[in-house]
């Protein structure tokens, strides 16, 4: 697939979503258990710069988005794009966090939380690009 045929308004959507996701995920969710694992305080998050993180963030989303649009390229469907979303977002991703996890002997609670979202994030941006090649 040539990078000329990605299409860059489904990459901005699907980034937008993830984005969303992380909002409602990392906040009224799973926000308290999050902080509690990671032990993160409000007042340590209230004096970390939001603005390079949300920035960093979504450029990090953008990312993502366009390589899976690259990966999943122009045959994609709407179903395709949700099982290779999940695929990644289980098989890659969440067992990447796991050998991670596992060394930084971090909880299983923590390890949930984290991969449950990414698991969705990618379902969800592969049935964007998938459908909306």
């Amino acid at each position: 697939m040539e990078i000329s045929q990605i299409n860059v308004l489904a990459v901005l959507v699907a980034s937008i979503s993830r984005f969303v996701l992380g909002g409602i995920w990392y906040g009224p969710v799973f926000g308290k258990a999050w902080m509690q694992e990671t032990g993160i305080t409000e007042e340590k998050a209230k004096a970390s710069n939001m603005l390079r993180i949300f920035g960093l963030t979504f450029a990090a989303s953008l990312v993502i988005a366009f390589c899976l649009a690259f990966f999943l390229g122009m045959g994609s469907s709407l179903q395709s794009g949700v099982r290779y979303g999940f695929l990644i977002g289980f098989g890659w991703v969440a067992m990447s966090m796991a050998t991670n996890d596992l060394f930084e002997q971090r909880s299983f609670k923590l390890f949930a939380i984290n991969c449950g979202y990414h698991i969705i994030a990618f379902v969800i941006m592969g049935a964007i690009l998938g459908a909306w090649h």
